[in-house]
């Protein structure tokens, strides 16, 4: 971008100037919003340079062709209402300025990225994918990155503090956003103004160099054009044929990266060429091949082989007239607006990051959204969409001094300790977030605040493994608090296995355990070693629940509501209702197992074979030989289990322990609650289909506030 191509900042403050400004740009069909919108800004801002930023900001999101609604959001984003009468006057693009301003917060981090102890890099990309993450409508980005642009053309005459602080943010990340999303225009531009404020003599190096004979230049370009028209019209191949822009950032990032001087680009002269079809871009490179000679090594077929971010084009460099280099871009009309106006995921190509498949499909997704209509960017269904899809798998919270943590979804206060510091993830006892103290296992969103308030010296919980109370959802953080438990000393050790196997075996009311079998269950030659691995965390309570199950047989844990289905004599593993006890054999083709829905089937000389109800073999058999089978049960399909919970008594404790028991989806069957002094004493039938859910159970309900104790009744 030179200066004579510049952009320029509308600084105009006057309504009429603005709204011919406006009918410039804007389609005919669209609707009246930006011209109610543009009244407001004036009213509400007057002849002011607010009113001509917001004008100078919705003239650039006018030329993104995004909608009525993003262009008056630009222009109401300096000037927004809390009244319910906003909202109910401009709707959607009411919603679309709030989010611009709040936007408007993340200006500050991007300056304040600047931690000496972390990686700079890092803590930018956390934070342009917080910016994703946060916004529910991807116009709300393309308004905000427009909004920066026009305040990079004002920055001019601006001092020279406000210009550095402007070119800062717009570089490290409004820029690398602009490209993310594919909006090219915006992208360069912003990289020309930060390269031009930043750098101001290597820019004006450059910018002197690419003036000089700029006539001349202009001229040579023009004739190439001329030529290569002629020829394609010999030819009937219908093209648009243009000179390619340069961009001084452009120019200066491909010099240091390839290590070479300006006068070694072959790109500093180039064009290039728009056909309709893509056979037409191979004919388009012979022709150009045989106008001038090909310079060996520079050519690059993207269109067979597309680039990892999926750019496609032709990209060849000649020996054109007067022996000057000249490099050709050639490609469809489709991919050049797939790549000038798309979300493309060129991202990752330019910025060198490695390839992410998971990402790169989010991305792929981003810029099939672009594409919209205003009646589907409109509609409540594509809103949600974008929410769920949009980056559905981490989360990015801020730390008290506005660094940028990302987190698997899910992750707590306590994950969240542990990622900043394994130490401060031993000592971790609370956590506020935004604020407000909260229970270590709150599920953090994106952009909240959490401070996590620690004891001088501590350990973990043991409660921390237990997956049931949700204290840990990552797999770094369970790791780190499974070391601490291993370096523990091993008395120590098979002191806490002891205490905790009593505690289990208390709580699920399981008398007289056999430990030696457990152990031996568990695949521990000793009964001390299982204690051992218990009490480090090797063996979690998922494991031993699992084995005292398996103990079953010997040891009363549950009693069925119903008399079980008793296995026939024979042995057989199913049942055929009014068949009785016949000899049957479970067919190899499918291998049906418990729980397959299954049926059996009278062969020839050979009983009864048991198959899966959507085996492939019984869409060829006779259905007159096919009868329902059942599995037989070892086990009612439902326990009913007594559990006795003592509490100190409060408003709403009935409520809460309801809550729990309802979350796992469980039916009670009675309730009695007695009050005596400050207790309260519960006593419920719940009815469960495992151990293992009973175990989570009582889990869960041990950690309901004031709960002091509960287990089996």
């Amino acid at each position: 971008m030179t200066e004579s191509a510049r952009p320029r900042c509308f600084d105009t403050t006057d309504l009429e100037s603005a709204r011919q400004a406006l009918a410039r740009v804007l389609p005919v069909a669209e609707n009246d919003m930006p011209w109610r919108a543009l009244d407001h800004a004036h009213r509400q801002l007057g002849a002011s340079d607010a009113f001509a930023h917001s004008v100078g900001t919705a003239l650039i999101v006018a030329e993104l062709r995004v909608g009525a609604d993003a262009v008056a959001a630009a222009l109401l984003h300096g000037c927004i209402d809390d009244g319910a009468e906003f909202e109910s006057t401009f709707g959607t693009a009411a919603r679309l300025a709030r989010g611009v301003a709040t936007m408007a917060r993340i200006e500050a981090l991007a300056v304040s990225a600047t931690d000496k102890r972390i990686d700079p890099h890092t803590q930018l990309e956390a934070l342009r994918q917080m910016v994703l993450a946060m916004v529910e409508d991807i116009r709300v980005v393309l308004v905000k990155l427009a909004e920066r642009t026009h305040a990079l053309r004002c920055a001019a005459s601006r001092d020279a503090a406000i210009r550095e602080a402007l070119a800062l943010q717009a570089r490290e990340l409004f820029a690398p956003l602009a490209n993310r999303l594919g909006v090219w225009q915006i992208k360069w531009e912003m990289e020309d103004w930060a390269f031009r404020y930043l750098e101001a003599d290597t820019y004006k190096t450059i910018a002197a160099q690419l003036d000089e004979k700029r006539a001349d230049r202009e001229a040579y370009i023009k004739g190439i054009i001329e030529r290569l028209q002629a020829e394609l019209a010999l030819h009937g191949i219908e093209a648009e044929v243009s000179g390619r822009p340069k961009h001084i950032a452009s120019i200066v990032n491909k010099m240091r990266r390839k290590r070479v001087s300006f006068e070694q680009l072959y790109d500093i002269r180039a064009v290039r060429v728009l056909v309709k079809h893509e056979i037409d871009c191979y004919t388009v490179l012979g022709l150009v091949h045989n106008l001038w000679q090909p310079i060996p090594g520079e050519f690059d077929d993207y269109i067979s082989q597309p680039k990892s971010n999926d750019y496609r084009s032709l990209h060849t460099a000649v020996i054109g007239p007067e022996d000057r280099a000249l490099e050709v871009q050639i490609r469809t009309f489709d991919m050049h607006r797939q790549a000038e106006l798309g979300v493309a995921a060129h991202w990752r190509y330019k910025e060198g990051g490695r390839q992410d498949t998971q990402y790169e499909e989010k991305i792929a997704w981003l810029r099939r959204i672009l594409e919209w209509k205003d009646d589907v960017a409109d509609s409540s269904e594509f809103t949600e969409q974008f929410r769920s899809e949009l980056f559905q798998d981490q989360v990015y919270v801020l730390t008290p001094q506005g660094r940028v943590v990302a987190l698997d979804r899910g992750a707590t206060p306590v994950d969240f300790a542990y990622t900043l510091h394994t130490d401060l993830g031993h000592r971790c006892r609370g956590a506020k977030v935004n604020g407000a103290m909260v229970p270590l296992n709150t599920v953090l969103d994106n952009g909240q605040r959490v401070e996590v308030i620690t004891a001088k010296e501590g350990a973990p919980s043991r409660d921390w493994l237990n997956p049931a109370l949700g204290y840990l959802a990552t797999h770094r953080a369970r790791s780190k608090v499974r070391a601490w438990f291993r370096q523990r000393d091993v008395g120590e050790q098979v002191g806490l296995g002891r205490t905790l196997l009593e505690k289990e075996l208390k709580r699920l009311g399981v008398v007289d355990a056999n430990q030696e079998k457990l152990a031996q269950r568990l695949k521990f030659g000793k009964v001390d070693e299982f204690l051992a691995a218990l009490g480090r965390g090797d063996v979690g309570q998922r494991d031993l629940v699992s084995a005292l199950q398996e103990l079953g047989k010997t040891l009363p844990v549950l009693t069925p509501t119903s008399k079980p289905r008793m296995r026939p004599k024979s042995g057989n593993p199913v049942v055929i209702p009014g068949l009785g006890d016949v000899p049957l054999m479970l067919a190899r083709c499918c291998k049906p197992q418990p729980p397959d829905s299954i049926v059996a089937y009278t062969t020839v000389g050979r009983g009864v074979t048991v198959h899966r109800v959507d085996c492939a073999s019984l869409k060829r058999a006779n259905p007159a030989r096919v009868m329902p089978a059942e599995w037989v049960l070892d086990a009612g399909a439902a326990f009913e289990v007594n559990i006795q919970l003592k509490a100190f008594d409060r408003q709403g404790l009935l409520r809460d322990v309801s809550d729990v028991i309802a979350k796992d989806r469980l039916d009670v069957l009675r309730v009695n609650t007695e009050s005596r002094g400050e207790y309260a004493h519960m006593q419920l039938t719940v009815r469960v289909r495992e151990l293992q859910q009973l175990s989570r159970l009582l889990a869960r309900l041990q950690h309901v506030q004031n709960v002091i104790e509960v287990g089996r009744g």
